[in-house]
């Protein structure tokens, strides 16, 4: 096989013929300068040029393709297509790394409540007019004064707001940091069956309050004050979860089929009042796949999504 020599025999030993073709594969995306949508040379151009067996060509573009890097498609003209690593496949190797440490409740907070002010400060100047109606939908959606959602979709409104601050933040790694933290929140978070629903419906009013004028900040391009007032909601916010007698349920894993777009996320997961007109978020198709799932009692709490 045609690739580079290594000074650690050791290493190469370790390492599947198919491993170090899927290397040398990213390697010359990396060289060629290819972007999602560029295909890759055909199977049989791919094995002559490393000199391997048409097994391993397969092996490696399947592995490429587990990664999230390639599309493969079959038939004479087929092979691999450079498509963008989509973030639900980037949760998946995220849960796995997470689900052997012992993360509580109070290191989600604590990253989140130094993360998501910087976040919503960064979103102010990029904010769009349909995102303030997205944001202005959720709060809707979310106050239990204004809402007839049931108490734990309120909840869940809650982190859809903070999702479609995230969208609108140009740091891909800030965002995609606090979208993971977000999921955590939905899928892990649960409370217990004795927490009084007056709880639920003072943290629910609570969070509506902060998000109206967190609105009114970024409306005004206020990103100072934008990012105080998040920093309250969290301080606020890990208070209350603590008062409500918040944890984590089970192991730290994410279910990454139910993953939704940010900016899509308002519409699936309520049901508009009959007094609020929708917002037309700017991603109006999500494939069905991705939509969530109904929220559902466990036996030792009620789950937050």
């Amino acid at each position: 096989m045609a690739t580079k020599k290594s000074s650690s025999p050791m290493a190469i030993k370790q390492l599947k013929r198919s491993d170090l073709v899927a290397q040398e594969i990213k390697r010359m995306i990396t060289e060629k300068n290819l972007s999602p949508g560029d295909r890759l040379p055909r199977e049989s151009e791919l094995q002559a040029q490393f000199e391997v067996s048409k097994g391993t060509i397969r092996e490696a573009l399947k592995s490429l393709e587990v990664q999230g890097l390639i599309t493969i498609s079959t038939g004479p003209s087929g092979g691999g297509t450079i498509v963008e690593v989509p973030l639900d496949r980037t949760l998946q190797f995220m849960q796995n790394y997470l689900f052997f440490k012992e993360v509580t409740i109070d290191d989600i907070y604590a990253v989140r409540m130094m993360l998501e002010p910087e976040l919503a400060a960064g979103a102010v100047p990029h904010l769009t007019e349909a995102d303030f109606e997205a944001l202005e939908h959720s709060i809707v959606c979310c106050d239990p004064t204004s809402s007839h959602e049931d108490l734990i979709m309120q909840r869940r409104e809650d982190v859809n707001f903070h999702d479609i601050l995230a969208a609108a933040n140009p740091n891909p790694f800030l965002r995609f940091t606090c979208e993971l933290i977000n999921e955590m929140i939905r899928q892990l978070i649960v409370f217990g069956n004795r927490t009084p629903q007056t709880e639920h419906r003072r943290f629910g009013e609570e969070n509506a309050n902060y998000h109206r004028d967190i609105v009114e900040a970024a409306r005004a391009r206020d990103s100072e004050r934008v990012r105080a007032l998040m920093l309250q909601h969290m301080q606020d916010a890990t208070r209350s979860v603590k008062r409500m007698k918040g944890r984590i349920q089970g192991r730290l894993i994410l279910d990454a089929d139910n993953l939704r777009s940010p900016r899509a996320a308002v519409t699936l997961t309520t049901r508009t009042p009959a007094s609020t007109p929708a917002a037309k978020p700017a991603s109006a198709h999500v494939p069905a796949a991705q939509k969530t799932a109904k929220p559902r009692a466990t036996k030792s709490g009620t789950k937050v999504a």
